[in-house]
């Protein structure tokens, strides 16, 4: 997801769903597995949000062609979780109401595990995430800034989140995991992570392993920008490009719990802070 406009060219062969571990675009070579140490964290366990870790960003102009105006009222945290909230209801032009924030200028990292515990909504139109921009995307601007999606998910789509990356050109890297039996993710928790680390990128979804990119994978065209720090955004968008229109039977409120979000790094030899 962007705040920006985006392309939806998948560099893969097509858009791979699973419902096990695997590797996404190519294998990454072995490394000794990261001593990952907490840097950042918000457990949601106040009354409030926690206004000297996150921003609220309120509007609808994110170039996304959302369907909601979004405020610091359909942000709450309640029960040990954050709560956004979408509501069905006008304001300033928009159809809806519901909620996002952001790190920007409080906390920005370059690479580690960055992970959070999200009950997802569901429902046509719908559309969460949970993702990373890169902290220059104010002078560099979007796509060149780079964007790092840890989970989306199109809420026609329950069972499916995607993980994707962009970056010069506004081309999509993306892979997808699917649960099996049924399941949503609108039924329970469940923990989205990414690991990242210099050249390399993957993606899980309860610790399975399902996505890996990386930057001798590129194409000599396509610059790899992931190499600097990013912020962390959480939102609950409606419509758009990407989560496609709402309709009659898409019902509301809709919520999406996040029980915490965490994010560690790997010490000097991740370049970590």
């Amino acid at each position: 997801m962007s705040r920006f406009a985006r392309l939806g060219f998948s560099a893969c062969a097509g858009i791979a769903t699973v419902v096990l571990a695997s590797t996404g675009c190519g294998s990454s070579s072995s490394s000794a597995a990261p001593n990952w140490q907490l840097s950042w964290s918000d457990e949601f366990d106040e009354t409030s949000l926690d206004l000297t870790k996150w921003s609220v960003d309120t509007g609808s102009s994110f170039g996304t062609n959302q369907e909601d105006y979004d405020t610091a009222d359909n942000l709450t945290v309640s029960g040990g979780n954050l709560v956004i909230t979408a509501k069905q209801e006008s304001l300033d032009g928009a159809s809806f109401t519901s909620g996002r924030i952001e790190t920007s200028g409080k906390f920005a990292q370059p690479y580690g595990r960055f992970e959070a515990r999200i009950q997802l909504p569901e429902g046509q139109g719908v559309w969460p995430a949970f993702w990373l921009l890169g902290d220059d995307y104010t002078t560099a601007g979007w796509p060149q800034c780079g964007e790092i999606d840890i989970m989306e998910m199109r809420g026609a789509t329950p069972s499916t989140v995607l993980g994707s990356i962009h970056g010069p050109g506004g081309d999509s890297y993306t892979q997808a995991f699917s649960l099996s039996g049924g399941a949503t993710f609108a039924q329970d928790f469940h923990v989205f992570s990414v690991e990242w680390q210099p050249g390399v990128i993957r993606w899980y979804v309860d610790g399975n392993l399902y996505e890996t990119q990386e930057a001798d994978m590129f194409p000599a065209s396509q610059e790899w920008v992931f190499n600097h720090p990013f912020f962390i955004i959480l939102d609950l968008a409606l419509g758009g490009t990407f989560g496609g229109p709402t309709t009659s039977a898409t019902t509301f409120p809709q919520t999406m719990l996040v029980d915490y979000v965490r994010v560690y790094t790997n010490g000097p030899a991740d370049g970590g802070t």
